[in-house]
């Protein structure tokens, strides 16, 4: 990969620091498909975002022989020293940088625009495994409050950088392919965890002293690891010239009506109903998503019971019993990872083909099918259909985050996707703190009814089916923008100037980035394939506990 020579003439032969913008301006010899490989490493490793769950028991035993924090809730607990956290207070570390991923993407979305992906990537980077290493110094000093403010908060802002980086300079890559190219990165988010939980898990063991598991250690190891990771992808970014297209591709002439060849500005595109449109249809997809995650074990373990092990389902069981079925419980948890992260590749990838809007409308017409159809299969104890059904619904949960860069980019143009998506994330912090809510809620208030607990559920998944019919009227009013929001040339123009650009570099843009794949596109993909399919094949050990 070279610098494209007019870039440091125009600025008279000096350019600007390794992470600008105009540092990473792709050559002749640069192949698009070393792109997405370093969105991959930055996305695979935020996405433990999903596996974090193996910290919350370990972390409420970090004080050998003393009692719980309980009493004294939550707040309390943030300076408790001398008492074990509980469960519920630290999974609020969870909900803490979900909703920072975000609030940073929102505030942040627009100047990723200008100062690049690679410059963005390493902050994301930094804050992302800085936050871990600082969440591990928290928990080594049994301080919860500095757990929460460098996992929670820090964490969060380099989850929200890192999950937005990859978008906007993927669909400008792959103007052929805009559902494949974000598929790719995203489904690094939903695989994150099949990586990143067992190295987890093994590395706590490693460091455990005694009975008590070495959380801040590994926490702190898994920053260092993370950062590297995510710094070597940053640095793997370059950006086309404004112009770009792949050889021999032209854009189709109105090929539909709501995909534009116009730019909306962000300070215009959040404003739009279309906008706020397709946030209902995400936050709707991502809500009734995380209620299956959130209880998917307990759900199936209550639902069936000793079913599971052809017992009748009055039958009392042993603990070795109950542990078999727990088994078999965690191999759909390896699933639910597993169709996660596939679901999000493939889904993009099919939108391509069959639009975005239509891949919205079989997420809601589908997931209401299967969400009705869960409590029947349930009483029927046809536990074999109920997992297919689950992992069917996880994939399309996973393949509405993929989808939905791609969809804005159809309704309101490239140039500043990678903003608007930000904006747009703040329906993913909504989900992700009301989602769960909402499922406890209702789950406690049958069980305080005295309603049966493998019939807790039906309630709950009837009402998570209502939510997929308000994102499907949401979805089906989605229209193409107003030209009124259409930015001008001269706003087109000034908005690409921020971006440092010399015209020389756009004027050559026809003769950038075709270069063959070569030894290092081979080199980039094995480092992110590797363990991604190590990871495919952990999901799959575990899957085999069902069967």
């Amino acid at each position: 990969m070279t610098v494209v020579p007019e870039a440091v003439a125009a600025s008279g032969g000096k350019t600007s620091g390794w992470l600008a913008r105009d540092r990473i301006i792709a050559g002749p010899r640069f192949n698009r498909w070393l792109v997405p490989p370093a969105a991959l490493a930055i996305h695979l490793c935020i996405g433990m975002a999903y596996g974090f769950s193996v910290f919350w028991l370990p972390m409420s035993k970090l004080v050998p022989g003393a009692p719980s924090c309980a009493g004294m809730g939550f707040f309390g607990q943030l300076f408790a020293t001398s008492c074990n956290w509980t469960v519920p207070a630290v999974t609020h570390i969870f909900e803490t940088f979900i909703a920072m991923l975000g609030i940073s993407a929102a505030i942040w979305g627009a100047w990723l625009e200008h100062a690049g992906p690679r410059k963005a990537g390493f902050i994301a980077a930094l804050c992302w495994g800085g936050g871990l290493v600082i969440g591990g110094i928290g928990v080594s000093m049994h301080q919860l409050w500095l757990a929460f403010l460098g996992c929670g908060v820090l964490g969060g802002v380099g989850q929200g950088l890192g999950y937005i980086t990859p978008v906007s300079t993927l669909i400008k890559w792959f103007p052929d392919r805009r559902g494949l190219a974000t598929g790719f990165a995203i489904m690094g988010y939903g695989g994150g965890a099949m990586i990143g939980a067992p190295i987890a898990v093994a590395l706590m063991a490693r460091f455990a002293n005694g009975e008590v598991a070495g959380v801040a250690s590994t926490l702190m190891v898994m920053g260092v690891l993370y950062f590297v990771a995510m710094s070597a992808g940053a640095f793997g970014f370059r950006v086309p010239p404004n112009g770009w297209t792949p050889l021999g591709w032209t854009a189709p002439a109105a090929a539909s009506k709501l995909i534009t060849g116009r730019h909306v500005h962000l300070n215009r595109a959040w404003k739009t109903p279309q906008f706020w449109m397709i946030w209902i249809v995400l936050c709707m997809n991502v809500t009734a998503g995380i209620g299956v995650i959130s209880m998917a074990s307990p759900m199936f373990q209550e639902v069936f019971g000793g079913r599971l092990l052809g017992l009748d389902a009055a039958t009392t069981l042993t603990t070795a019993q109950k542990a078999a079925i727990a088994a078999s419980a965690a191999g759909l948890v390896g699933l639910i990872s597993l169709f996660n992260s596939l679901g999000r590749i493939f889904w993009a990838s099919t939108s391509d083909f069959l639009g975005r809007k239509r891949t919205y409308i079989v997420f809601f017409v589908l997931g209401i099918l299967l969400y009705c159809s869960l409590p029947t299969l349930g009483h029927a104890g046809l536990a074999g259909m109920f997992v297919i059904a689950v992992c069917v619904i996880i994939s399309m949960y996973g393949g509405g985050f993929s989808t939905v860069p791609a969809y804005l980019a159809d309704i309101f143009g490239t140039q500043m996707v990678g903003a608007i998506h930000g904006r747009l994330l703040t329906a993913w912090s909504v989900a992700g703190i009301a989602g769960p809510f909402l499922i406890a809620a209702v789950r406690q208030a049958q069980l305080d009814a005295g309603v049966a607990k493998n019939l807790v559920y039906d309630r709950t998944l009837y009402i998570l089916a209502i939510l997929l019919i308000v994102g499907l009227i949401a979805n089906l009013l989605v229209k193409p923008v107003k030209e009124a929001h259409h930015m001008t040339d001269e706003e087109l123009e000034h908005e690409r100037s921020l971006q440092h650009e010399a015209p020389h570099v756009s004027a050559n843009a026809s003769q950038a980035a075709r270069g063959g794949f070569g030894l290092v596109g081979i080199v980039a993909w094995a480092l992110v394939g590797i363990p991604f399919l190590i990871g495919v094949w952990i999901a799959l050990s575990k899957a085999a506990a069902l069967f």
